[in-house]
């Protein structure tokens, strides 16, 4: 009788963990993503941004889940503090990590996440008010997350940021394993940081190279918010091509120690 108990547990353990297993894991939690995008407190403001946005293949892609702990850094309005509030769920947290230097610009910088941290309907949401160059949060993270921020950092408003200083804060504050998503408005081939405050654009290639730099690997990359019709000339907020620039988005991830090292 233990004999077939212990059978019947292996073979449970195999169904979880294996092929079919994660196949089940994926859609649950592709389902708690579209519940997220769903959810009726989010603002019309916050809906009407869902399809040039395409939430739900992104944050797929991301790979955040309930339970997760994650950033949202340079959250502005809170667009995607709100989704990260109910996919992490009550297991999970949310830090909006909101840089002291853009109070310079605005003295309500954080009024927007503040009045989500208020929100009962988000309660696992805390906000952070820090220089740019010392990120930190009171606990490792599984996710930090920046969208459409990543080349203001190059600007003048924000020092402009000590980019090797902040990438390995970002590390620091990473679980091994971790996941840094960045996605950002393609800017052309070759330019580097040209265009980041005239076009609010940035080369890929800067970013990867900055972030890699700082002991990150790349885990993936998507197109998912690829225009081809977009040819990098106009400004991201010109209404001929504003919600519908050329965005890459690459997902690095802090290696494990082992992986650090170089052993098995």
């Amino acid at each position: 009788m233990l004999r077939h108990t212990a059978i019947a547990l292996t073979g449970l353990i195999l169904a979880l963990t294996g092929p079919l297993g994660q196949a089940a894991a994926a859609q649950s939690t592709a389902d708690v993503i579209a519940a997220a995008i769903a959810d009726p407190h989010r603002p019309d403001a916050d809906r009407k941004q869902d399809a040039d946005r395409k939430s739900q293949q992104v944050l797929e892609f991301a790979g955040v889940k309930p339970g997760d702990t994650v950033a949202d850094f340079i959250p502005g309005g809170g667009y995607v503090t709100r989704l990260f509030s109910k996919i992490v769920g009550a297991e999970g947290h949310v830090y909006a990590v909101v840089p002291e230097e853009l109070f310079n610009m605005r003295k309500d910088a954080d009024a927007s996440v503040k009045a989500i941290a208020a929100d009962p309907a988000y309660p696992n949401v805390t906000v952070l008010r820090e220089p740019v160059n010392k990120f930190s949060t009171p606990v490792k993270l599984d996710m930090v997350w920046t969208s459409m921020n990543y080349h203001d950092l190059h600007d003048k408003f924000f020092g402009p940021a000590d980019m090797a200083a902040l990438n390995t804060a970002i590390f620091d504050a990473l679980k091994p394993g971790g996941i840094y998503l960045v996605l950002d408005h393609a800017a052309a081939a070759g330019s580097g940081v040209r265009d980041t405050d005239t076009l609010h654009r940035i080369d890929p290639a800067v970013v990867k190279k900055e972030v890699l730099a700082a002991g990150f690997m790349l885990d993936g990359q998507s197109d998912v918010l690829h225009n081809p019709h977009d040819d990098h000339t106009l400004k991201v907020f010109n209404p001929a091509i504003r919600g519908k620039t050329d965005k890459f988005i690459f997902k690095f991830r802090k290696p494990m120690v082992a992986e650090r090292s170089g052993s098995k």
